[in-house]
């Protein structure tokens, strides 16, 4: 069933290195944001996706520090976390808390900061989000490593090669150039991503999301408003690479899709704009795939004629998504959702033209948790 659940407010940081700013300044500025913008109403509940704020900053009880912090009074509040689906994961758990009539109007808010760190140190905090009990662990298996794997995988099982995955990034670039609140705005070319410094074959720099500080908040509400989050959806998938039926295939992201469908009575060919989980430019050919916008492993396809651009048939990240935008993980989530309200309000970067149906999708592992939220202009 649909939710009778609304957007009444968002807000959100720009994203990139704050060296002077700490995680809690920009988790408090994208709330009061989100509070403004909503018309400063009375929240019942507060929520906030985050990963990484116990190991990277010292710092828990974020739920607790924005209500305090906000004067928001004696309500109740969590940290959600799920990997880099935590900010989607949080605006689900608001979502069901609005739907059981528990709350009337709840806050979601997401942060994370990343730069202070040595990258290193955050690739090791970010592998948490894998089965660190595995052989796949002891293997040394990291992030880039998995979806590296996928992309040879998917070139010798396609005609796609490392341009098509290079057609991804500068596509998210360009997008990125015209957002002001994106990381990376400056301008690149096809021949700079294909020679740039690899990561891990065939995924260069320009193929991997970067790290991120920023925030991002909503507040949502029983009450009616112009943006009606139609369906919200999450399933978990497989863990380890070893327990996947198919590499080419993230059964999470095609499941929360498939049931976010179901309860917004809605298809693949009705969404007008898409926010997607493009840590690697990998996961968004797959994505696009699992999410039914295209056929199985034909999603190159679409990439190369232009179909994912902001003025191609299915919009794909018009913020810029995980890889220009930026990726504060607790964040990314409802930075999605930022950019989807600001498409169905008619003012967003990139705007779509008409763009009445929007759909969300945030990855949390190498496929261990999926969340999908359809929002619709009403």
């Amino acid at each position: 069933m649909t939710t009778n659940t609304y957007i009444h407010g968002i807000g959100m940081t720009k994203f990139g290195t704050h060296v002077d700013r700490t995680l809690k300044e920009l988790l408090l500025d994208a709330s009061r944001q989100a509070l403004e913008d909503a018309g400063r109403p009375k929240v019942d509940a507060v929520f906030v996706g985050n990963f990484l704020a116990g190991s990277m900053s010292n710092q828990e009880i974020l739920g607790a520090i924005v209500a305090n912090d906000l004067g928001l009074g004696f309500v109740p509040t969590a940290k959600v976390e799920g990997a880099c689906a935590s900010g989607g994961i949080a605006l689900r758990q608001a979502v069901l808390a609005v739907m059981s009539g528990e709350h009337d109007t709840v806050l979601v808010a997401g942060v994370e900061k990343m730069k202070h760190a040595k990258t290193a140190e955050v690739t090791q905090a970010i592998n948490a989000a894998m089965d660190t009990d595995s052989s796949e662990k002891s293997a040394g298996l990291t992030f880039p490593g998995f979806f590296g794997v996928l992309a040879n995988r998917y070139f010798h099982e396609t005609g796609a090669s490392k341009k098509h995955l290079a057609m991804v990034a500068l596509k998210n670039r360009e997008n990125a150039m015209n957002n002001s609140l994106a990381q990376f705005t400056k301008e690149t070319s096809l021949d700079e991503i294909m020679n740039a410094r690899m990561i891990t074959d065939p995924l260069g720099l320009f193929d991997c999301s970067p790290m991120t500080d920023g925030a991002a908040a909503l507040v949502i509400s029983r009450k009616p408003s112009g943006i009606h989050i139609k369906a919200s959806s999450l399933v978990s998938g497989p863990t380890q690479m070893q327990d996947a039926a198919d590499l080419l295939s993230i059964p999470a992201i095609g499941e929360s899709g498939r049931h976010a469908y179901e309860k917004a009575g809605l298809g693949p060919e009705d969404i007008d704009v898409v926010e997607i989980h493009d840590c690697f430019s990998m996961t968004e050919m797959i994505a696009i795939e699992e999410l039914g916008f295209f056929p199985r492993l034909e999603g190159w396809k679409a990439v190369e004629k232009g179909l994912t651009k902001a003025s191609g048939e299915k919009p794909v990240n018009t913020s810029g998504g995980l890889l220009s935008r930026g990726h504060p993980i607790g964040a990314t989530g409802l930075a999605q959702i930022y950019q989807l309200v600001r498409q169905l309000r008619g003012d967003a970067a990139n705007q779509v033209e008409g763009a009445r149906i929007a759909l969300a999708q945030n990855l949390g592992g190498t496929g261990s948790y999926s969340a999908v939220h359809i929002l619709e202009r009403v």
